[in-house]
Formats: C-alpha cells, structure tokens, sequence
C-alpha cells in the first residue's frame, strides 16, 4: 500500500510538472517586443538642454513618491514626471499591511500617515457561508506583546502625503505631465520626453537614470520587460458608510459560493467593500450585487451593503498578475506595478512597493555616480535577489495561491482544499502564527510558505481518506492523489514564474 501511494504522488507531481512546462513553454523563449517608445538623441542635444538631473522618476503613486522623497533626502536631485498631479481616486490600495507600515518607517514617512482619519487594522475576520462559521485571525503580537498592526485610508489622500513629503525636499522637482520617450544615446537610456499639461509642449529632460513606476497601466512595460500581465478577475467596490464591524480594527474577508468579498474601515465612518468577480463583468453590475452577491453576506453587513448599492456608483478594477522580470537595459528601472503585480485580495501590493523602495535606496547610496552602468547593473542584480527573497516571493504566490482557494466554485478539489485551510486555521498556534506572519509581510519566509501551503494540502488528503469506510479506502487515495496534483499544479506555477526575477531580458 505504501509503495502504491508512492508510485501515485511521484505521478501526481509528474503531471502536475509537465502541465506547468506546457502552460508556460511558449514565454520561456518569448523576446521583448520594442515599441515605439524609444527616440535617439546625440550629445549635442543633450548639451543644448537646461534640463538636467540625476534621476528621473515616471510616476508619482506610492511608490513614485516614497522613492522621490528618500533620494531627496539623500541629497540626489531628482525630477518627478506624474501625468495628472490631483488627488487619486482609486478603489484598491487603501489597506497597508504591518510589513509596509514597518517599512514605512524604514523610510522615514510614517509621519505621512496622519491627518487621513487612517484606520488601525489588528488582523481579519474570515467568514465561511458555507459552514456558517468565522475565523478570527489576528496579527502577529511584537517582542513586547503588543499586536503589530496595519492601516487602512483613502488611498488618494496617502498618496497626497507621500507626494507633500517629496516636494518639501529642496531637491525634488515635480512635473505635472504626460511622458511619451524614453530617449536613449548608444544604446543606453538617458532621458524622457514629456509633452507638458499646461502648455500642451513637448520638452524633455535628461539624466543618468530613469525609474519607470507608472501604475498597472503602463506605457513603457512592453518594451522593458517580458512577462505579461494576466487578468483573472476584477475588483468591483463601493463604500458602507457606518457599517458595524464583525470584530473592532479588523478587515472581513467572506467566503461563499460567490468569489471572495474584502471588507476594511478606510476612515471613521467610511467602509470598502471590494467584491470579486471572476471572469466577464456581468452587464448589470447592481443586479449581479443583489442577487448573488448581497444574500451571501453576514447580517450585520447586509443592510449597509444595499444602502450602498442606491447611493454609490459601482466601480472596478482589474485584479491582474505579472510576473516580476528584470530590465536590464542600462540607464533605466521599472518598478511598481508596472514591473510586478499579484491579485489584491491579500493586500499585498502597497508593502511590496515600500520594501523595494527601502531596498534601493540602500542599493543606491553607495553609488556616487550613476551614469555608472556596470554598479547599476551589480545593483539591480542584488535587488532581484534581495527582494525574492526577502517579500516579493512570498506576496506573489500567497496573494495567487490564496485566490484560487477562496475563488474556488466549481472544482471539487479546490473547494477540498479550501475547506482544509479554515479546517487548518481552526487548529490555532502555528498554524496561524505561520500563515498570518506571511500574510503581513512582517516574517515572509518563502520556505514556511511552502511548508504551509502542503500541510493544508495533506490536511485535505487526510479528510479525503477519513470521509471513506476502510472498504472504499481506494476511493479516498484517488481523491487524495488528485487533490495533491490540484495543489501542484496551482503553486508550481506560481513558483516557477519567480525565475523571471533572476533570467536577463533581451531587446
């Protein structure tokens, strides 16, 4: 019987190995396509321009502005570039996980924090409609006992913060407009062209390096980098307003035969609730809400949810994926969204952001001249590795793995596993402890990730055999062994898009 059992998993992983191969055989050779985002210029061109500067950064969100205002601070002199200079208005990034406020911190910009009616946030509050039960999961508690915690807000007005900080660094320089060029000499990037909001002019400016961080809509990804940005779902939010809370500072996330729904305070009387809604959004978004989505949630968070659905206007966003790869061109760097993006439904994506910027500006003090391309290049090295190892690995995959999970509807061995992820949860100590430090990007360990992530899975294997009499026992290795290829072949994938972080780009 062992070795029958042996036989089975060596298959199941087999397959679920070969099925990764194919699904992902036709980008292991795929090349950059170049388009037309790049013109030439000669030296004479770029001595006859006024405007010059060390770095130059192509957007200012999160990551734009924490990273302007650090090299600022620095002592670098840097020039901003943000198509649209106004308060944001977005529904997603709005929760900050402990690691990002840690990071936060880091950086110095913690302080940008206040003045938004910013939100604590102690952990989460899961709720299974189909067992009618919830799961408390709280944060991990520090060295003093005390629970390390995140925050919630409006994301435009931290945004706003973060873009006050920079300014306020007598070596920033903020531009509102649109850049259209990456201008390059012999092969190496050494400026942007923009066409100015104002006066509607094209002008451009010069430095040794560009840092590309324009958003999940980017311009300029096509030609710098070589993984593609896949769209499973969309968020579609709305705002409760003075909505009761299952469990005070907690975010809700509700699970049923719907896709998963995520509930957080984003300020005093201000709730988000973002539904997820897999594949084509439906026509009629406000019936969709009523019929499917409205019945599944708890009571307490029902009858906001319909005053919601006649006062605010719905609104989405993609939930996508791209894999991180590296842009070895020299003279320039994407980051951001532009270069690496995972499904919002862990919150993830603002504390990966912040960890790459406590990351670079490290990598870049020691460099005094960044023209330099062969340290920029032994830098952006060190970042691939440094941030794979230290969040970027284990938010990606934690962020894809769990989605598929908590998506599940109609496979029966996703639904299995899901079921023994709360059934894992329930069991308390470390099997929360070991999760939640990953989901808070407060211990992100890619190894306790995996780890975890089997033990679930035999967690469902040993449900599977305990279902069946000792008669029927084959019936139960056969759901075992498909619920282990299930799980492979939803993380294997996610791992081996990882390599892209460590394989060169071609152009």
């Amino acid at each position: 019987m062992a070795l029958l059992v042996l036989v089975m998993l060596t298959a199941c992983i087999s397959a679920a190995f070969l099925m990764m191969m194919w699904r992902l055989r036709s980008k292991v050779s795929r090349r950059l396509e170049k388009p037309d985002i790049f013109a030439s210029v000669d030296d004479m061109m770029m001595m006859k321009s006024q405007e010059q500067s060390e770095i130059i950064v192509v957007g200012s969100g999160v990551l734009g502005s924490a990273l302007a205002a650090v090299l600022g601070r620095n002592g670098r002199t840097v020039t901003v570039i943000e198509r649209d200079l106004d308060e944001p208005n977005r529904i997603v990034g709005e929760l900050l996980q402990p690691g990002g406020v840690r990071a936060l911190d880091n950086l110095g910009l913690k302080d940008c924090l206040g003045g938004l009616d910013a939100q604590t946030v102690k952990g989460y509050v899961i709720h299974d409609q189909e067992s009618g039960s919830r799961i408390h999961i709280p944060y991990p508690q520090s060295e003093e006992g005390d629970v390390q915690t995140g925050c919630s807000f409006h994301h435009g007005r931290f945004v706003m913060a973060l873009r006050k900080a920079a300014g306020n660094e007598g070596t920033v320089t903020m531009i509102e407009g649109t850049v259209t060029t990456l201008l390059e000499r012999k092969g190496q990037v050494v400026g942007v062209r923009y066409r100015a909001k104002t006066s509607k002019e094209m002008q451009q400016v010069f430095a040794p390096l560009t840092i590309i961080c324009d958003g999940c809509f980017s311009r300029f990804r096509k030609g710098l980098v070589q993984t593609d940005v896949v769209t499973s779902s969309h968020f579609v939010g709305s705002i409760l307003l003075d909505c009761p809370q299952s469990l005070s500072h907690h975010a809700e996330l509700v699970l049923g035969s719907c896709s998963p729904s995520l509930i957080y305070r984003i300020g005093s009387h201000e709730t988000r609730v973002l539904v997820d809604v897999r594949g084509k959004i439906p026509a009629d978004m406000k019936r969709h809400m009523l019929d499917k989505v409205a019945p599944k949630f708890p009571d307490h968070l029902q009858g906001p949810f319909l005053d919601a659905l006649e006062r605010d206007r719905l609104r989405s966003m993609p939930s996508s994926f791209l894999a991180p790869a590296p842009c070895e061109i020299p003279g320039v760097i994407i980051l951001g969204d532009a270069f690496n993006m995972r499904h919002p439904l862990t919150g993830g994506g603002m504390s990966v952001a912040l960890n790459d910027v406590v990351l670079w500006r490290d990598l870049l003090q020691p460099i005094p001249d960044l023209s330099d391309a062969d340290a920029i290049m032994k830098a952006l090295k060190q970042f691939q590795w440094q941030r794979r190892s230290h969040h970027s690995f284990v938010v990606n995959v934690l962020a894809q793995a769990l989605y598929e999970l908590f998506a599940a509807a109609a496979d029966d061995d996703l639904h299995s596993l899901q079921q023994a992820c709360f059934a894992y949860f329930r069991l308390g100590g470390r099997a929360v402890s070991g999760p939640v430090g990953l989901l808070s990007v407060l211990s992100p360990n890619p190894f306790v990730l995996i780890g975890h992530f089997f033990a679930v899975a035999f967690y469902a294997i040993y449900f599977a055999l305990k279902r069946e009499r000792w008669w029927c026992i084959h019936r139960g290795l056969f759901k075992g062994m498909s619920i282990f290829r299930k799980a492979c072949s939803v993380l294997f994938p996610l791992i081996w898009s990882e390599r892209h972080s460590v394989l060169p780009a071609t152009r």
